[in-house]
């Protein structure tokens, strides 16, 4: 009785262990957290890892906190957004629009098993065209699928103007490029304390969607690639590589003017005779006009563009990204980096459905372009070939044969697509084959994939990996691509079993490699492998969110997984001779 009564006692104080309240001392402030019964991890959110950027810290280099050592800091709920800088053209629904926020909002959540001794990190950085969003993922789930194997650390960093503000007046008197100042101030804050978390700090991969997996492009780049031991892995889904110009180019300085201007500060405004210059009048000017102004100037360019963006400022980014990354002067040691089969959607104007609205399409999105350049476009995308209208059936390409992207897909036909596969490549897929390129030299590895799951658009992917809560795609290939994600982070390969590669379902299709695991081999420039990841089965049903946008999910029993290991230079038609149409022509867009 009293042996029972002790173990009774033993596991009660186990329990109520676990249950406790996590803390972190970090110096400069304590933060208590909380216990997730549900998936068995402690989280924080809104750990404070830099000073508030405000008043005359705005468009400066992030500092360190203040210290706070009074009190134990409260850290279970969400971290204030910052200000919301929308894309232009896009209908309400897509959720691309501008809106308040705070510019004190330079935080980070952390997950972390209990008792968690050196393992490895993933640091993820949120997408949204650098204007958008915040650490409102959870990861929880993809931690599970992985036993609870590693540490997830996801911040938020300046947006729009007030993180990518660029003229030669904001280089000579702050910063430019000062949201992914504040990414770089986040990974040395991992270095410096992601131990007392559990973490290794030796073994971090950083990983981020869309803009966020620009952003880590364009870490890897940074400084012309000179390594700093900051992660050894990268992992960039569908990375956005928009027009990179020079900080000084005309575009940014004219979006610098109309920043400016409507904030208050332009050349005609009584505000700007109080300061010496425009720069000193932005940094005195309130809060709520600046977010206005950078969320107008945002939104008023062409279709799907944002206008604050990362810039070549000579010194954090010092060439052209497509240069850079075709002379493999990268950082890191390993990339696992994938695009999304529809990546053209939601971002390219739907509209357009005729030849001139083609050719005017053309014209304003590479202004730069020569009669030659346009005259090679139409060629190696066979424009004469398809047809203006929007009205043939639409389905997906297989990719390998028949019908290609070039004028086909689920979401138009004609120049139509075109004009989507045309954007897709510019912006999504040809930076993912370059990364792929950069990493395939010397000591360092790269693996490549395409999101095909249907409806496969932008940002489509984030319910595979961020699943809680959702019930698509299917169950077993969310698991089969936390697995690869996983075993990324923490092994160094995604090659995993083939168990979880078919979610232990005897008629999925998967490429059968050694040892019962799956085939998937690194890319090099002679065996360009790509791994396509697909579903079959179940039946689909018809989603409309607007008249310009419908697609298919898959539903139903007897969904399975459906991967295939291709040539991503052959893919869709011949999409490495496309990129290396853009990567010859990239001083022109620039990119």
């Amino acid at each position: 009785m009293k042996f029972g009564q002790a173990l009774l006692l033993a596991a009660t104080a186990t329990l109520s262990l676990a249950n406790r309240p996590p803390t972190v001392d970090l110096g400069y402030a304590t933060y208590q957290g909380s216990y997730s019964t549900t998936y068995g991890l402690n989280i924080w959110k809104s750990i404070r890892y830099a000073a508030p950027p405000v008043g005359n810290r705005r468009w400066q280099a992030p500092a360190p906190p203040l210290q706070n050592n009074s009190q134990v800091t409260l850290a279970v709920d969400q971290p204030p957004v910052c200000p919301q800088s929308g894309a232009a053209g896009t209908p309400y629904v897509y959720g691309f629009n501008s809106g308040p926020g705070d510019e004190d909002c330079l935080y980070l959540n952390v997950y972390a098993p209990p008792n968690a001794t050196d393992l490895p990190v993933l640091l993820w950085i949120h997408g949204g065209g650098y204007g958008l969003f915040g650490a409102e993922y959870d990861p929880s789930t993809m931690m599970n699928t992985n036993n609870n194997g590693f540490l997830t650390v996801e911040i938020q960093y300046r947006l729009g103007a007030f993180g990518f503000l660029s003229s030669s007046e904001v280089k000579e008197h702050g910063v430019t490029n000062a949201g992914l100042l504040d990414q770089r101030f986040a990974l040395h804050w991992v270095q410096e304390h992601i131990a007392k978390f559990g973490g290794d700090p030796k073994r971090v991969t950083i990983g981020g969607e869309s803009s966020g997996a620009g952003s880590v492009m364009l870490h890897a780049l940074a400084y012309g690639g000179k390594e700093f031991n900051l992660f050894n892995n990268i992992i960039a889904a569908s990375a956005y590589s928009p027009p990179s110009y020079n900080y000084n180019d005309s575009v940014p300085e004219n979006y610098y003017k109309k920043f400016a201007e409507l904030a208050g500060c332009g050349p005609n405004s009584t505000a700007l005779n109080r300061y010496p210059t425009t720069f000193d009048c932005l940094v005195a000017a309130p809060s709520a006009r600046l977010q206005n102004a950078s969320g107008t100037v945002s939104s008023s360019g062409l279709f799907g563009t944002f206008a604050f963006l990362p810039v070549v400022d000579g010194d954090l980014i010092q060439e052209r990204p497509s240069l850079q990354l075709s002379r493999g002067k990268v950082s890191g040691k390993r990339i696992l980096v994938g695009n999304n089969a529809n990546d053209g959607v939601p971002l390219t104007n739907p509209n357009v459905v005729t030849r001139p609205k083609f050719n005017e399409y053309i014209d304003s999105t590479f202004p730069r372009f020569t009669q030659s350049d346009i005259a090679r476009l139409n060629t190696i995308y066979h424009t004469a070939d398809s047809q203006p209208v929007d009205n043939g059936p639409r389905y997906d390409t297989l990719g390998t044969s028949g019908p290609t992207a070039l004028n086909q897909s689920e979401m138009a036909t004609g120049l139509q697509q075109t004009v989507l596969n045309i954007f897709a490549e510019t912006t999504f897929d040809c930076p993912a084959q370059w990364l792929a390129q950069a990493f395939s030299h010397g000591h360092r590895q790269a693996w490549k994939y395409q999101y095909s799951v249907t409806p496969a658009y932008h940002g489509a992917d984030l319910s595979a990996y961020f699943s809680a809560g959702v019930s698509w795609p299917d169950v077993g290939f969310r698991t089969a691509f936390q697995k690869f994600w996983g075993q990324f982070i923490m092994a160094d390969s995604p090659v995993i079993s083939l168990r979880d590669a078919t979610a232990n379902m005897s008629n999925a299709s998967v490429p059968i490699g050694a040892n019962g695991t799956i085939d998937w081999p690194p890319y090099t420039p002679r065996y360009p492998f790509q791994m396509d990841l697909n579903t079959t089965g179940g039946y689909l049903i018809h989603d409309v969110v607007t008249s310009n946008l419908s697609y298919w999910l898959r539903e139903g029993d007897g969904i399975v997984n459906n991967f295939r290991l291709v040539n991503a230079s052959a893919w869709e038609g011949g999409r490495g001779a496309r990129c290396d149409f853009w990567s010859a022509v990239s001083a022109r867009v620039p990119q």
